[in-house]
């Protein structure tokens, strides 16, 4: 546990209590993202990912996301819990933004339930949205959490939390 961990209050979560290797659980909160006047995800059937040190990652299932915003990118990274990824541009009219979305055709068995899910990165979005709370993104931008005021943390991303 990091030693700055904050406390939780009432009704919030510690990301220093979330388990590693992550945990994935069904999540009913309404999730929304926004792009260039466009909602192209809305959700009450989305997934979380729980790891220590990080906010929650929201994923969606490919029906409540509008598919024709989004074109397959050519990128790919690894996830050592969750497998091969691939990326997404997100384009709505004259605005695009790459690789802002990602999913994994192939999980991990452990998390099968995501399988062709997709999480966006917030920070790259006009806005993401979870129960109506407008999220701010993990720090650092390399990591696509989602923070809204019941995530406490210090939070992995930011400078001088690469080696926790």
């Amino acid at each position: 546990m990091n030693r700055d961990r904050i406390a939780p209050g009432p009704g919030q979560e510690s990301v220093w209590d979330y388990p590693r290797p992550p945990r994935l659980e069904e999540s009913p909160k309404h999730i929304q993202v926004i792009f260039n006047g466009i909602t192209i995800a809305d959700t009450h059937r989305a997934q979380r990912v729980l790891e220590t040190s990080h906010p929650p990652v929201y994923y969606i299932p490919p029906a409540d996301i509008k598919m024709e915003y989004l074109v397959r990118a050519t990128e790919q990274s690894f996830c050592e819990w969750k497998g091969s990824a691939v990326y997404y541009a997100v384009v709505v009219g004259d605005k695009q933004a790459r690789n802002a979305a990602w999913s994994y055709p192939n999980p991990t068995p452990t998390f099968a339930s995501i399988k062709d899910y997709l999480a966006f990165y917030p920070q790259m979005m006009d806005a993401c949205y979870v129960n109506g709370e407008q999220v701010q993104p993990q720090p650092g931008g390399f990591y696509g959490g989602w923070l809204t005021s019941d995530i406490v943390g210090p939070f992995k991303g930011g400078l001088g939390t690469w080696g926790w």
